[in-house]
């Protein structure tokens, strides 16, 4: 069987994960391997039932379009079985195409179904894929973990007790003993992607700029909106506030929202702001856009924000979902710490980073009082953006922070 042509041109795929191994049998339809483009992962299925007889590749490697992905030896109920078939059958199913690998913790249906009635699974552990990467790369044996999952499936809350020594059956001695070994992990699928991303953006000379923001008046309103009949309109957090504040911006400082071409040397303004919203997943960073934010209150961003982030941790996020953006926002939450120099998302020319809010002793009209204060850290691309633009960028998202009734103000 072929390496299948995923289409838009692609030459070659990423292997980023096989779901069999050689000898086992298969069913037509059964989930084969994950296969990665630069944008997107897809999930190649067995065009028939049979038995695998060798594995074209490790997980990590560059495969052709049409290369030997995998060879099979066809049950006789698929004798009819050929190339032309195959080219038909085998093509990709196609799931939500993300930048992300399209595992999460719930089995694939393909995989429940061959958990219940292919005889090699008997005596395998209970796990997802994601989750079995997980423990061959803490060189953990999924036998000797316990299960807390449904039907007692392994999840990845069990593998990190269990690597922390806090699995119910460890002792205290396990729990203490001296531990020695290298662990070589292979930096493969999303995170090699993102590993090329971060040294590509590393290679446009940033420039950090700070600034604290009194957030005292706006967590008062965030409070109100989210109290009494407004509470049925979603829940508001500081984030899509912080997105009016930028849309209200960028009206000024049109060169915030733009891409650089630095090929054509070229930078594009763009009318709509499409935000970025750097969001952790368990397989790595991805950054869903929320589309033309200016068109949006802060219920409907942040409701759109929310389904984005959901379907960026379960795998479910559309391409078209996960590119696009203009200006990016990025937030470690409770973990924002005081001060971050945030990494900008090429071709993008700022982002804007939102540190944790902390109340302190401020003085005001000659009086210590305490106030909600909060840091922003942004970085840009001093190719394009000045040292003064920036500052007066972030200087204006202050002043509607401070006085958050103009976010309400057009």
């Amino acid at each position: 069987m072929k390496v299948p042509d995923i289409g838009e041109g692609i030459a070659e795929v990423e292997l980023v994960l096989w779901h069999v191994q050689e000898g086992d049998a298969i069913r037509a339809d059964q989930a084969l391997a994950d296969l990665m483009t630069d944008k997107a992962t897809v999930e190649v299925p067995s065009p028939v039932a049979g038995r695998v007889l060798a594995l074209g590749g490790a997980p990590g490697d560059k495969l052709a379009v049409g290369s030997e992905l995998i060879r099979l030896e066809v049950e006789a109920t698929d004798a009819s079985y050929s190339g032309n078939a195959a080219a038909s059958r085998a093509a990709p199913k196609t799931p939500s195409a993300t930048a992300a690998e399209n595992i999460d913790d719930e089995p694939h249906a393909s995989e429940a179904t061959v958990a219940a009635a292919t005889p090699t699974s008997i005596g395998k552990p209970l796990a997802s894929p994601s989750v079995r990467r997980h423990a061959r790369e803490l060189a953990i044996d999924l036998a000797r973990v316990p299960g807390t999952g449904p039907d007692g499936r392994i999840v990845h809350d069990d593998v990190v007790r269990y690597a922390t020594g806090s699995a119910e059956n460890s002792s205290s001695t396990e729990r203490y003993a001296k531990r020695s070994g290298l662990h070589p992990v292979p930096v493969i699928g999303l995170r090699r992607q993102i590993a090329l991303r971060m040294r590509d953006a590393l290679r446009i000379p940033h420039f950090t700029y700070v600034e604290e923001v009194d957030v005292t008046e706006l967590e008062v309103l965030r409070a109100r909106l989210n109290d009494g009949r407004d509470r049925q309109r979603g829940h508001l957090t500081v984030l899509p506030l912080l997105m009016r504040a930028i849309v209200l911006a960028v009206r000024d400082f049109p060169q915030m929202n733009a891409r650089f071409d630095d090929d054509k040397g070229i930078v594009t303004r763009y009318a709509g702001v499409h935000i970025g919203v750097a969001t952790q997943t368990e397989s790595g960073l991805m950054v869903p856009v929320v589309r033309h934010a200016e068109a949006r209150d802060p219920w409907s961003s942040a409701a759109e924000v929310a389904r984005l982030a959901e379907a960026a941790r379960t795998g479910r996020a559309t391409r078209d979902e996960l590119s696009g953006s203009t200006i990016t926002i990025t937030s470690l939450g409770p973990l924002g710490g005081i001060v971050t120099t945030p990494v900008i998302n090429p071709p993008e020319v700022a982002i804007v980073g939102v540190n944790r809010i902390v109340e302190r002793p401020v003085i005001r009209a000659g009086a210590i009082v305490p106030r909600a204060m909060m840091n922003l850290s942004s970085s840009f691309d001093h190719r394009v953006v000045d040292g003064q633009q920036a500052a007066q960028f972030v200087q204006a998202l202050r002043r509607t922070l401070e006085c958050p009734a103009l976010l309400f103000v057009d």
